[in-house]
């Protein structure tokens, strides 16, 4: 299934395009692959960021959302007399009062039929969600909107909810069912491998729902200038560009008379920055009342109305051969979608299902994905969407696998890897509409690698001594391919003033992942100039037209590639001006720390890009007929995406009297493709490690069964904090760049969390000597303690048998 990507290269290399940097360039100002210091954190760490909350307008009012206490039912009434009756209350809103703007639309997909199943921005007839938005009360004071709020009086008559996605499908509204879609994917035939295999591997699985909880809540500010009729919001996150859009198609605006502008973000993880009711909410009042309206929510509202993600349960079938090769594997796929379809569309799922055979090779595949909805709060992206799932369900499997032959974890995993000599490998699947298609991996030699690191024989002869003295410890691994360079396009504007001093414009997002520093790096060694001469600018679409934000891990590629292209256009302008003023020959010369210079020996004059940038000023005699400004714009276009991949080690001990486990040791190893800032990517991943960990030990969201949410405080959804990190050991790698960009770049956003359910699940199993006990995360102590209750009773029910 190997597949010719040597058209990409061709297209997108700088020698195809006569971009080729002189020798001398390639030895002088090197700042890829050095872990410079962050541009960013200045005003982080001295208390000068600028968060949306620290943000605010003369006359601005103030939005609070009336929600709904009840999971599924029909609005009989709303009564809003007595809240528009509370001192300082300015507006009461229903759905009633709204009835021209339409639910929210989905970014993009493939799939028909998702678009009846979209959130209204206000519920109209039905709620079915605790925490949806029912109406909305303006005030001149925060406190007062809250206040009024409880006054608004909602009579529903309840409905039975649907809390599990297992049941069959329940009735969304009249000729409409709770699954939007059943997704299919697969080849080859797996029927015949079934009947053919000399065993067949049988397991059902789940991931609990949770989902990101940035230390930022939501929150946006819009103000509607009269005079020059635009419309701003403040707090935009992950999508300005999009969301402009967006919303000027739901308010029937012409996108120039909008701009988004992002602040500080406190984290995002996926599930800031997507439209949701409330951004729109607070345009149509600034809009309609004619003064800036601010909205931040709470942390209990965060809880239950914010993208929740990852519910689903797998059922999976493997039919294996003697060796432990995979003939075929029967997937079917249950996702808990939550009440509406919101932007994403049917992504998670579609991705699960994509990418769920990781790095490892299957002779036939199908898969089907029950689509469902439930009176939860909607589900969408969160890091790593559908293959921190998918890699709990593949890992799981094929640990299943040697267990059942009495196959070494990582020898069963070698005879199923695809070999390096095999890339590009098509997988002969689509995700989201896109192929899959391996773009480069050396699977095999990255776990080489990541063992001898780790001191994995080491490792197991010290939990061996340490379980023969009593202990519960184990050790487990689990193996991934990540995706990132989501295309189809990014660009960027860089610039030079007349101080020497660069400007870098993106459509990028800052989400805090160091976007300023790593645009700033491949600029600086691009164009021959200090990263800390450059002054980055993202998420302001008054800047730059088009933009696609931060998602999916693609800033580095795609934003990158774009940076990389405008420098090269611009140091070419340099030069060639240079050339004129100097007097020299073109090929002579090249930018070395800002000047432009002479550099086979022949002359000592050179030239400051700021002495440039004043001689292409509009007035400038020396001009001539040349455009004015030192700047240029580049673009970088894709079709495919990459596939980084990586393996994680984990260490635990359980305690068997709590059924507390603590990680004690943990390792990440990953093939970034070239790494632009190695402590960058380590920090990326010992992060994710943090929330992967999260979610396969502490964090769920709950639901009784009539749907309300039971995990609305920190005090029921628990999450790791530094006691619980264990120290992280990262093993940056670059075998296998990408030949899909000329710098050989793949994303390193999520590859710290995608295989922490696998790599925690297989070490609680050997440390309990209870292989394959582990089948749900996350491993809560009260369900391990369950497990091990359930162990001891079988063990004396045995006993008592004999």
């Amino acid at each position: 299934m190997a597949k010719d990507f040597s058209h990409n290269r061709n297209e997108f290399s700088s020698e195809a395009k006569g971009e080729e940097l002189p020798a001398a360039a390639s030895k002088k100002n090197s700042y890829i692959g050095r872990s410079v210091p962050r541009l960013e954190d200045l005003p982080l760490v001295t208390g000068r960021a600028c968060f949306l909350g620290d943000i605010s307008f003369p006359h601005q009012i103030h939005m609070r959302v009336v929600r709904s206490p009840q999971a599924h039912g029909r609005i009989v009434s709303i009564d809003k007399q007595e809240a528009l009756k509370a001192p300082g209350v300015i507006a009461v809103w229903t759905a009633a009062d709204i009835q021209e703007i339409p639910p929210i639309p989905f970014r993009a997909t493939n799939i028909p039929g998702l678009e009846f199943y979209r959130q209204p921005v206000l519920a109209c007839e039905y709620v079915r969600y605790v925490g949806e938005p029912v109406a909305v009360v303006f005030a001149d004071d925060a406190y007062r909107a809250e206040d009024a709020a409880d006054l608004v009086e909602i009579d529903i008559d309840s409905l039975p909810p649907i809390v599990d996605a297992l049941t069959e499908p329940g009735e969304f509204e009249p000729g409409r069912n709770t699954e939007p879609a059943v997704l299919r994917k697969g080849y080859g035939d797996v029927d015949a491998a079934m009947a053919k295999a000399h065993k067949v591997i049988e397991l059902e699985l789940s991931i609990g729902r949770h989902s990101g909880i940035p230390l930022e809540t939501r929150g946006a500010l819009a103000r509607y200038n009269q005079a020059r009729d635009h419309l701003e919001l403040h707090g935009a996150a992950k999508r300005p560009h999009l969301n402009r859009d967006q919303l000027a198609e739901m308010l029937s605006l012409p996108p120039s008379s909008i701009d988004l502008f992002e602040s500080h973000v406190g984290g995002s993880f996926g599930v800031r920055g997507e439209l949701y009711p409330e951004d729109v909410l607070v345009c149509l009042g600034a809009l309609r009342l004619r003064r800036p309206v601010k909205w931040v929510e709470d942390r209990r509202e965060h809880m239950m109305s914010t993208n929740q993600s990852r519910q689903q349960t797998h059922k999976i079938k493997a039919a294996v051969d003697a060796e432990g090769r995979i003939l075929g594997i029967d997937e079917q796929l249950f996702h808990d979608q939550g009440a509406y379809v919101r932007t994403h569309g049917a992504r998670v799922a579609d991705m699960t299902i994509a990418l769920l055979l990781g790095p490892y090779r299957a002779l036939s595949y199908r898969a089907v994905g029950y689509y469902r909805l439930t009176n939860k709060t909607p589900a969408a992206t969160y890091r790593s969407p559908g293959r921190y799932e998918g890699c709990f369900v593949q890992e799981r499997l094929m640990d299943a696998i040697g267990n059942s032959l009495g196959i070494d974890p990582i020898e069963v995993r070698r005879r199923n890897l695809i070999g390096k000599e095999e890339m590009p490998y098509d997988r002969g699947l689509d995700a989201n509409g896109a192929e899959v298609i391996l773009d480069s991996g050396d699977y095999a030699g990255l776990l080489g690698k990541a063992l001898a690191a780790a001191g994995w024989d080491e490792m197991r002869k010290q939990v061996a001594q340490r379980r023969a003295a009593g202990e519960a410890v184990g050790i487990g691994l689990g193996m991934f391919v990540e995706k990132s360079g989501m295309g189809p396009y990014d660009g960027a504007k860089v610039s030079v003033d007349t101080d020497g001093r660069v400007e870098v414009v993106t459509g990028a997002a800052s989400v805090g992942q160091g976007v300023e520093t790593v645009m700033a790096q491949i600029c600086a060694e691009t164009l021959g100039v200090d990263y800390k001469h450059i002054r980055v600018i993202h998420g302001q679409t008054n800047r730059i037209a088009y933009g696609n934000g931060a998602h999916a891990s693609r800033v580095t590629v795609l934003t990158g590639g774009a940076t990389r292209v405008a420098a090269l256009k611009l140091r070419e302008k340099a030069i060639d001006v240079a050339a004129d003023m100097l007097k020299l020959p073109h090929a002579s010369l090249d930018i070395v720390d800002g000047r432009v210079v002479c550099m086979d020996g022949s002359s000592d004059k050179s030239v400051s890009l700021g002495e440039i940038a004043r001689n292409l000023a509009p007035a400038s005699p020396l001009r001539g007929s040349r455009e004015p400004g030192l700047t240029a714009e580049g673009w970088f276009h894709t079709e495919d995406e990459n596939y980084p991949y990586g393996i994680h080690i984990a260490q635990v001990r359980v305690d068997r009297e709590t059924g507390g486990t603590a990680v004690e040791r943990y390792m990440i190893a990953y093939d970034v493709g070239r790494a632009v800032n190695p402590m960058l990517i380590e920090g990326q991943m010992v992060g994710g490690m943090a929330q992967g960990m999260g979610g396969a030990l502490l964090e769920e969201f709950v639901y009784d069964s009539q749907g309300q949410p039971l995990s609305l405080t920190f005090a029921d959804y628990l999450m790791p904090t530094a006691k619980e990190m264990p120290p992280v050991q990262v093993l940056i790698c670059e075998d296998a760049p990408s030949p899909l960009n000329p710098l050989g770049l793949k994303g390193a956003g999520e590859g710290g969390i995608t295989a922490a359910g696998a790599a925690i699940a297989a070490a609680i199993d050997d440390a309990l000597g209870m292989p394959g006990v582990i089948t749900r995360l996350p491993v809560t102590p009260q369900r391990l303690k369950q497990l091990l209750t359930s162990k001891a009773q079988g063990e004396r029910a045995g006993t008592k048998c004999k």
